[in-house]
C-alpha cells in the first residue's frame, strides 16, 4: 500500500487544482458511483473538477467535450447503470499526435491530475501519456500550442486509476466496479432458468462474460450449485467429455430434475482449443439424450442498475482517487485504487498491470495452477471451494462421526447456501450429517434427523432459513440439550446463526464445566441482516438486506419524482447496529444515517434540518431522509436512513414529526419503515458465495478439531480454540475462540466494540455536502471510546 504525505486541512488540498475524470473501454455498473465520488470530493477539496466525455477521443477533441462539473450535476447519477458521461474506443490517443492533443486540452484548462475509470488498457495507455508528459509539453511549444508559462504551470501529471470491469480480471483488487452487479444480473437469470428447466427436466448451459478471466463464471457456478464450470484458468483434464456424462447421468440418478453447466466465453481445452455451448449442447444431447438448451447472456451482464456493493465501492474508490491525486508529487509512481478486504487501499499501477499480463501468459504456456494463485486469494479460495463441492461421489470407509447443523436466531438468506455446504462437505469428509430443527428448542426437544447430499440439493439460492430457526437461548434447557446430545451422539456442532448464536455458543462453552456431554468442538457462522457478531467483519444475509433497502430507496426515489420538496425517513433494521443505515444511506445517496454508535443530540437534528432547507432554496427539490436517521440526501431526493434503535427518544415518529414541523413551507415529509421484508427475498451472488465458503471451510475445520480432540476412543473438546467463531477479518477467514471475543462484546447493545465500518461515516456526510473532517482513520472510530 502506497504511503500517505502528512495530513493537512482536506478542505484547501485542491485550491488551485484541475482534476479530470473519464470512463474508458467497457462499460461497468458502478461507474457513475466513482464519476459522482471523484466530483463531490474533489469540490469539497476546493479544486475544480471536469468531466472528460466519450473516454480518450473526448480528452483528444476536446472542446465541449471537457466541461466543468458541478455538485448539482452528479444529482441522481448513483442509481444509474453504464456511464452517463460516456466512453468509446480511442485509436487517435493510441498516436503521439492524439496524445499531444489530449495534453493541450487539459494544459488549456490547467488540468494536471487525471482520474482514469476503465481496465487494464485504459489505466496502462494513462501511465504511458504520463510518462511522456514532459516530451508532449515540449512539443506543444514548439508547435506554439501552448506558452512557456503554460508549461511551468503543467509541468507534471498525476494519473490515478479505479478499475471498472464486469469480469473481476486486474490484480491487486479483490473485485472491481461493475463485477457484483454483473454476478447480480446472472444470477437473475440462473433462478429464473432454474424454475423452467425443473418443470422439464431439462439440462441448461449458460455462457457468461469473462474472455480471459473465469471469475464469473466460477462465482456463478458455486452460487448456483452447477453441476460443471468451465473456466479459461483452468482447462479441464483430457477425456473431461466423459467425466462430464458420467456426473450428469449420476445428478438425474439421485433425482435432481435440473442440471446447470456455466461456461465463460474464453473457456478452452488443453489444447487450447474453444469450448463452446454447442459444443456442450451436442455433447449432452447426443450421449445422454438429454433435452438440453444453451442461454449466451452476452450484454445484459453489464446493463441494469448498479448493486449496493458496487455503488459503496464506486464511491469509497472515488474518494480515495481524489486524496491520492492531491497527496501525488513528481515521484510518485501513477497508482490504482484497489479493495483489499474492508480497506481502499493504493497501489503501483504498473506493478498491478504486469502481474495481470502474467496471468494470461502462464495460462498461454499451460501453467494453470499458477495463473489461478497469480488471480489471488479469493479466485483460488473459490476454486478451491468448487473442486470439493464437485465431487459427488462420498468416500467408501465412513468416519462414524456425526455433525449436528442448526440455525438460530432471525432468518436471513444465504442461511441455507451454508447448511448446503456444510453438508457436503461432511457426507464428502465421511461423516454423518444431522439436521437440527428450530434452533437450539429443537435440540433439546430432539427435533433431529439425518441429512443426506440430496436432502439439501437446490438450497443455495433459497431464502430464509429451510431447517427453521428460533431465538431461544440454550442456558434454560441446557440439561436437556447435554441428554439429546448424548442421545444422538452428536460430535461436533455447526451453528448458524445471529447474535443469539454468538450467546449461545457461549452459554454452551460455559456449561462445558457441568455437562461433560457438551465438551465437544463447535463452530459459529455469523448469519444476520444486522451484521453485529464480534470477530467477523461481513455476516451472511447483511448483503441481500442491503440490496433490498437499497432497491427500496431507488423505487421511492423515482415515486417522489414528480413531488417536489418532498423528504423521506426511511427505518431500517439493525437493532443497536448502524451497519446497514450508514451503508445504505452510501448506496443510496442520503443525506444522513442516524445510528446508535454516534451519539444524535437535538444540536444534529438542528443542523441537518438547516442542511435541508438550505439544499431547498437550491436546484435541489426533493429529499429522502432514510432511518438510521439515514438522513439520505441525493441532491433531488433527500435520504434520511434512521436505524431502529438509534435513540430511545429520537424515534422514527419523533423525527418524522421534527422534519414536518420545521419543513413546514418548504417541504413535506414522508416516512417509510422497511421492516421484515429485509430479512426476505432470495440471497445475492455474495451471500450464496460467501455462505457456501463458510460452511465448507467450518466443516473442513471441526473435522481436523475432532482429530485433535479424540482421546481414548471418544471425543473430549474443552480447550478455547475448540469453541470457535468463524469470521471474516479483512481478506481471510478466521476461527477466534468465542471466550477471546467477550472483549471486544457490548452484550448489553449486541454489537461488537470496534467496528470498521464506521470509518466510511465522514465519506457520507461529504458526499451529502457537509462540511467535516475527511479522517477515516480506524483508531478515530473505536467504540470502547465512544461509549461508556
Amino acid at each position: 500500500n502506497m504511503q500517505r504525505s502528512a495530513p493537512v486541512d482536506p478542505t484547501k488540498m485542491g485550491v488551485g487544482k484541475g482534476i479530470a475524470v473519464l470512463t474508458s473501454g467497457g462499460d461497468a455498473q458502478g461507474m457513475n458511483a466513482a464519476v459522482r465520488a471523484t466530483v463531490r470530493v474533489g469540490i469539497y477539496t476546493g479544486a475544480k473538477v471536469y468531466f472528460v466525455h466519450e473516454g480518450y477521443q473526448g480528452l483528444v477533441d476536446g472542446g465541449d467535450n471537457i466541461r466543468q462539473a458541478t455538485w448539482e450535476s452528479v444529482s441522481m447519477m448513483l442509481q444509474l447503470g453504464g456511464t452517463v458521461i460516456g466512453s468509446a474506443r480511442c485509436q487517435d490517443f493510441r498516436s503521439k499526435e492524439g496524445r499531444a492533443k489530449a495534453a493541450c486540452n487539459l494544459v488549456k484548462l490547467g488540468i494536471t491530475n487525471l482520474c482514469v475509470i476503465g481496465g487494464d488498457g485504459s489505466l496502462t495507455g494513462a501511465n504511458e501519456f504520463r510518462n511522456e508528459w514532459s516530451e508532449l509539453l515540449q512539443i506543444l511549444l514548439k508547435a506554439g500550442k501552448i506558452t512557456a508559462e503554460e508549461a511551468k504551470c503543467s509541468s507534471h501529471l498525476n494519473i490515478v486509476g479505479m478499475v471498472g470491469s464486469i469480469d473481476n480480471d486486474f490484480c491487486g483488487t479483490d473485485m472491481t466496479i461493475g463485477t457484483d452487479s454483473a454476478l447480480h444480473r446472472i444470477m437473475e437469470v440462473v433462478d429464473a432458468i432454474t424454475t423452467t428447466a425443473q418443470s422439464h427436466q431439462r439440462a441448461f448451459i449458460l455462457e457468461v462474460m469473462g474472455r480471459h478471466c473465469g471469475y464469473l463464471a466460477l462465482v456463478t457456478a458455486l452460487a448456483c450449485g452447477a453441476d460443471w464450470v468451465f473456466i479459461p484458468e483452468m482447462p479441464p483434464d483430457e477425456g473431461w467429455e466423459d467425466h462430464l456424462c458420467r456426473r450428469l447421468t449420476y445428478q438425474r440418478s439421485i433425482g435432481n430434475r435440473l442440471n446447470v453447466i456455466i461456461v465463460a466465453e474464453g473457456a478452452l481445452d488443453r489444447h487450447g482449443k474453444p469450448i463452446t455451448c454447442d459444443i456442450i449442447k451436442n455433447l449432452v444431447t447426443k450421449k445422454l439424450g438429454f433435452d438440453t438448451r444453451a442461454t449466451i447472456l452476452g450484454h445484459v451482464q453489464r446493463g441494469g442498475t448498479p448493486s449496493a456493493f458496487d455503488r459503496i465501492l464506486g464511491s469509497r474508490m472515488g474518494v480515495e482517487a481524489v486524496m491520492a491525486l492531491l497527496e501525488a508529487t513528481p515521484d510518485t509512481p501513477a497508482c490504482v485504487v484497489s479493495l483489499s478486504g474492508n480497506m481502499a487501499v493504493r497501489l503501483p499501477l504498473m506493478e498491478c498491470v504486469q502481474v495481470t499480463k502474467e496471468v494470461t501468459k502462464a495460462m498461454a504456456e499451460g501453467r494453470f495452477e499458477e495463473a489461478v494463485k497469480l488471480r489471488g486469494k479469493s479466485f483460488e479460495n473459490n476454486w478451491n471451494t468448487y473442486k470439493l463441492l464437485a465431487h459427488v461421489t462420498a468416500p467408501d470407509m465412513k468416519s462414524n462421526i456425526n455433525i449436528a447443523i442448526m440455525n438460530v436466531g432471525a432468518p436471513c438468506a444465504g442461511m441455507n447456501a451454508a447448511v448446503r455446504s456444510a453438508v457436503r462437505i461432511g457426507i464428502l469428509q465421511g461423516h454423518s450429517m444431522l439436521a437440527v430443527h428450530d434452533g437450539f428448542d429443537g435440540l433439546a426437544h430432539g427435533t433431529i434427523e439425518p441429512m443426506t447430499w440430496g436432502y439439501v440439493g437446490g438450497w443455495t439460492g433459497k431464502g430464509g432459513s429451510n431447517l427453521g430457526t428460533k431465538r431461544s437461548l440454550p442456558a434454560s434447557m441446557i440439561e436437556e440439550i447435554s441428554l439429546n446430545i448424548a442421545k444422538y451422539n452428536i460430535h461436533a456442532l455447526v451453528i448458524i446463526g445471529g447474535f443469539e448464536a454468538f450467546v449461545g455458543g457461549l452459554e454452551l462453552v460455559t456449561a462445558r464445566e457441568k455437562y461433560e456431554e457438551l465438551c465437544i468442538p463447535l463452530v459459529v457462522i455469523p448469519a444476520t441482516v444486522s451484521n453485529n457478531i464480534p470477530g467477523s467483519d461481513f455476516s451472511i444475509g447483511a448483503d441481500t438486506a442491503l440490496n433490498t433497502i437499497t432497491t427500496t430507496c431507488d423505487r421511492i426515489k423515482q415515486s417522489a419524482a414528480g413531488t417536489k420538496r418532498r423528504v423521506f425517513i426511511i427505518e431500517t433494521m439493525g437493532g443497536y447496529c448502524g451497519y446497514l443505515a450508514t451503508m445504505a444511506g452510501l448506496a443510496a445517496g442520503a443525506d444522513a444515517a442516524y445510528i446508535y454508535e454516534e451519539r444524535v443530540g437535538i444540536h444534529d437534528l438542528e443542523t441537518n434540518v438547516e442542511h435541508l432547507l438550505e439544499k431547498m432554496k437550491t436546484t435541489v427539490k426533493r429529499g429522502l431522509i432514510l432511518r438510521l436517521v439515514i438522513l439520505t440526501l441525493n441532491n433531488i431526493k433527500l435520504f434520511s436512513l434512521r436505524n431502529e434503535k438509534c435513540n430511545a427518544n429520537y424515534t422514527t415518529d419523533f423525527i418524522f414529526n421534527l422534519y414536518s414541523e420545521e419543513g413546514k413551507g418548504v417541504f413535506d415529509c414522508r416516512k417509510n419503515v422497511l421492516g421484515h421484508m429485509q430479512q426476505g427475498g432470495t440471497p445475492t451472488p455474495f451471500d450464496r458465495n460467501f455462505g457456501t465458503k463458510m460452511g465448507a471451510k467450518a466443516v473442513l475445520w471441526l473435522t481436523e478439531k475432532l482429530k485433535e480432540c479424540y482421546r481414548h476412543g471418544r471425543i473430549f473438546a474443552n480447550t478455547p480454540d475448540s469453541a470457535c467463531v468463524l469470521g471474516m477479518k479483512k481478506r481471510a477467514m478466521i476461527f477466534q475462540p468465542l471466550s477471546d471475543l467477550k472483549e471486544d462484546t457490548d452484550s448489553e447493545h449486541r454489537i461488537p466494540k470496534t467496528q470498521w465500518w464506521l470509518k466510511l461515516r465522514p465519506i457520507l456526510k461529504i458526499l451529502a455536502k457537509y462540511k467535516i473532517s475527511l479522517d477515516t482513520s480506524e483508531t478515530k472510530h473505536n467504540l470502547c471510546k465512544k461509549k461508556p
